[in-house]
């Protein structure tokens, strides 16, 4: 079993962070010196993925131009001494291969997926949602990868979340627990009510799928109402009698799809970074010293007025 293959889908609108995003997708918000979708593109290179195939919508050329080459600025660094500056970027355009899959319009992640599905062969694949950027030595696809082999079968990422929480999330329900991280999947259940969810194990945007999900989602596609959801396609090769596993990936993850997420990730990838770590940590210092002294301002001004 080969895994060369991920699927991106990168085609939202970015509302969240409008108006930032009416003409910038927001696949290419800047985590430090890097735009987001870059770190993705690592992650699958570091899990020996070859092909990424992109699903975009409009406005999304600026995707396509980062993973490209560019002679003049290339030329210009070079007379400056200052190609490091690129080197990263154009070490991925060496070793990676792109497919640009237009999604007319945002009919949901089944949909999205589903759209690749004439550049998929008889073949497991994997899926890496822009927004969730996980941080770890050994990359969070890679690990999917791992358990795929070791399955021979399909698996989705799942973390614990608090329970007030999963209804932002889709959860898996539990036919069998192979390990304190493994779990054989029973169903899934897309943004339950607290009091509806089978487990606090929430799905996560990495994937390892069969080829079978695409006739899986044509199934549900019959009787889905408004979005295709990738979910219900997952929940449908189990009921055809597929196994999913599930499986608690290792590292920091940071949800990239909120401006609060985007920010909480800028400083978590910036404290793990020896060049701006020193520099994070002073101002987060010299911020609770403020705190702290107008907090006990505050007081003062309390107590005097008492």
């Amino acid at each position: 079993m080969e895994i060369t293959k991920a699927i991106i889908p990168a085609a939202g609108m970015g509302t969240r962070f409008l108006p930032y995003t009416k003409a910038i997708p927001k696949e290419m918000l800047a985590l430090l010196n890097k735009p987001a979708i870059q770190y993705i593109v690592e992650e699958g290179l570091n899990s020996n993925i070859k092909n990424f195939l992109m699903i975009t919508g409009r406005h999304k050329q600026a995707i396509a131009d980062h993973f490209d080459i560019a002679p003049e600025l290339s030329q210009f660094l070079k007379e400056k001494n200052k190609l490091d500056l690129i080197q990263s970027i154009e070490k991925i355009i060496k070793a990676a291969e792109f497919t640009y899959i237009r999604q007319s319009e945002p009919l949901g992640l089944g949909h999205a997926v589903w759209m690749a599905r004439h550049s998929i062969g008889k073949e497991y694949f994997g899926i890496m949602l822009p927004d969730d950027i996980i941080s770890n030595k050994a990359p969070a696809l890679g690990q999917l990868i791992q358990i795929a082999h070791q399955e021979k079968a399909s698996v989705i990422a799942i973390q614990e979340v608090p329970n007030e929480c999963v209804s932002s999330y889709g959860v898996i329900s539990i036919k069998k627990q192979i390990s304190g991280s493994l779990f054989q999947v029973g169903n899934l259940v897309e943004k339950p009510q607290q009091k509806d969810a089978p487990s606090n194990l929430a799905i996560i945007g990495r994937y390892v799928l069969s080829h079978k999900i695409f006739p899986a989602l044509d199934e549900v596609s019959r009787y889905a109402v408004g979005e295709l959801q990738l979910t219900d396609g997952i929940s449908q090769m189990i009921k055809n009698n597929e196994k999913v596993f599930a499986y608690k990936v290792q590292g920091t993850r940071y949800d990239v799809g909120t401006p609060v997420g985007w920010v909480k990730a800028i400083i978590g990838l910036a404290l793990q970074d020896p060049n701006y770590a020193p520099h994070i940590r002073d101002f987060i210092s010299e911020l609770h010293s403020t705190d702290v002294r107008l907090m006990s301002k505050s007081r003062n001004i309390f107590h005097h007025v008492a």
